[in-house]
């Protein structure tokens, strides 16, 4: 069993908080966190990680005492990782609050570690951040949408695209997201990347959700829900069974939520629960409540 927290709110800063307190954990005391945000591009939230949501996990994370925080990321494509950061007002937040940044895409190939997961669809592995790889201690946040470029969801497992390159590979350059988005394995390949590290906290932001487009503009629908949880594939499960209660594409609502391909090949991987029936929903208020039964019986249609 993995505990998924939700709470229903409007109030991003209230959200982070209550969804993480819920869960009755602290993993960060002590430990220096690398935090990955979904900056993709800087469009409005859902289409990139909102400055509340990331203000308020950032002063959450201290509060948990973590001893540092650095929020490495590769942003992308037709923008600069740098600029967006700029655009969104992070940078500035990072001196306000007191955090580090780290640009994936001004990285040297120092920076790199090539990874090769066994029964893999890469070609020949991908290269991976090694600030992930060596952190005490990770913190993804993501948001709730579908995906139009063959993802056909955006949540948890596909956050974890934006620490592949888009083009430096080992002895020269290589076009791992031109490899990615032209297979026909692009949702089992976005779940093997996630078998290169593993989360100690997600927190799913679904105050705004796209139920068609993404990932950077779609339809827009407020589904007021905040989400945590230490396992990807349960995060995601959940957020597909959401996106299913808002009404949302064909491709997000075929078949049973397991059956999905980048959730199928997750379990498949043992990044986290094979079953619906693995999940525990907490809530902490009637309203949270009255959504989770809902959320519940998507689970256990799917």
């Amino acid at each position: 069993m993995t505990k998924i927290s939700l709470v229903r709110t409007t109030d991003r800063n209230e959200g982070v908080r209550r969804t993480v307190e819920l869960l009755g954990i602290n993993p960060v005391k002590g430990k220096a966190v690398v935090l990955k945000p979904n900056f993709n591009t800087a469009d409005p939230a859902p289409g990139s990680t909102h400055n509340d949501t990331l203000r308020a996990l950032v002063l959450t994370l201290k509060e948990m005492g973590a001893t540092k925080i650095t929020l490495a990321e590769r942003s992308g494509p037709g923008d600069t990782t740098h600029h967006i950061m700029e655009t969104k007002g992070v940078l500035h937040m990072a001196k306000e609050l007191g955090f580090d940044i780290v640009d994936l895409q001004a990285m040297d190939k120092d920076g790199w570690v090539l990874v090769k997961p066994g029964d893999s669809h890469w070609k020949d592995g991908f290269l991976f951040p090694r600030i992930y790889r060596e952190a005490e201690s990770i913190v993804q946040t993501c948001c709730l949408k579908t995906h139009q470029f063959g993802g056909h969801f955006t949540l948890s497992l596909k956050c974890s695209v934006g620490m592949v390159p888009p083009g430096l590979g080992p002895g020269g350059d290589y076009p791992y997201m031109n490899e990615l988005h032209t297979s026909p394995h692009q949702r089992q390949m976005i779940a093997e990347i996630n078998t290169a590290y593993s989360p100690d906290l997600v927190v799913l932001d679904g105050v705004e959700a796209f139920v068609d487009g993404g990932p950077h503009v779609g339809k827009r629908v407020n589904a007021d829900v905040m989400l945590a949880g230490t396992d990807r594939v349960a995060i995601d499960a959940v957020g597909v069974a959401i996106l299913r209660l808002l009404g949302t594409t064909p491709e997000v609502n075929r078949g049973k939520i397991f059956e999905q391909d980048q959730i199928k090949r997750a379990a498949e991987l043992g990044l986290g629960v094979t079953s619906a029936d693995q999940i525990e929903l907490v809530t902490g208020d009637k309203e949270s409540e009255e959504f989770a039964g809902k959320v519940r019986e998507a689970l256990a249609k799917g």
